[in-house]
């Protein structure tokens, strides 16, 4: 048996693949949760868009502004209440009613969600 040789990997040469993927894992991760965050404000844009596309189209057919989200998937202008993609809720939703005192449905909507975006702006305020 003095002829025959085991194969397989040292010690060192895993402790270098090891660091070798501990570094790559550095490099990757905060890369892969910062467009995570940037596809979730992207989500929040649309769904904003569309709840506000909704509201407008609602009160050219009837002539005032809904009462709820609720009515606006009743009525068939949307299929549900969208998911705010930050908060993780349908609920959060900041609804600004209209001023008339004889309409005072919602006129606007906002995100309910805490924290700024990537360039520093609540999400409150969009």
């Amino acid at each position: 048996m003095t002829g025959s040789r085991v194969h397989g990997f040292t010690l060192v040469e895993l402790l270098v693949v090891m660091v070798v993927i501990g570094m790559l894992l550095t490099i990757a991760v905060p890369r892969y949760f910062k467009s995570l965050e940037r596809a979730r404000e992207a989500v929040l844009r649309q769904d904003i868009t569309s709840l506000r596309e909704s509201i407008d189209r609602f009160y050219g057919d009837t002539g005032k502004y809904p009462e709820t989200l609720e009515i606006l998937v009743e009525k068939h202008y949307l299929r549900a209440v969208p998911v705010d993609p930050i908060s993780r809720a349908s609920d959060t939703w900041v609804l600004l009613h209209a001023e008339d005192p004889e309409d005072t449905g919602i006129k606007d909507v906002h995100s309910g969600a805490q924290g700024n975006d990537g360039q520093g702006q609540p999400y409150a305020s969009w």
